[in-house]
């Protein structure tokens, strides 16, 4: 499997039945990467559903959870009915796990 929060995310998304693509961006010009809305790195379809997916390391999961509840695109992108989640991931001995924190 894929080394990044990013490729695990979108090889599971893939296995759970989704249409997924990658919607994080790099800004040569401003050099940081750029969010859907400011904070979703992955959008993924399912017969109707719409999800947006902030992948990262497990370590790094109530930053992110911070990042999200605290942006101004947050209550535009629920009331247009896409479910976000963090998904952080970590490695344990039995391979890679992801905890899905649920922030719809």
């Amino acid at each position: 499997m894929a080394n990044s929060p990013t490729q695990r995310s979108l090889a599971r998304l893939k296995e759970l039945g989704y249409v997924a693509a990658i919607t994080e961006k790099w800004n040569p010009h401003a050099r940081i990467r750029q969010d859907l809305f400011g904070f979703i790195d992955l959008l993924a379809l399912r017969e109707g559903e719409v999800l947006g997916v902030q992948a990262c390391a497990g370590s790094s999961a109530s930053a992110r959870v911070k990042k999200i509840t605290e942006h101004e695109n947050l209550n535009a992108v629920r009331k247009a009915g896409i479910r976000i989640e963090v998904w952080a991931w970590r490695k344990l001995k039995a391979g890679w796990d992801c905890r899905v924190i649920d922030l719809s």
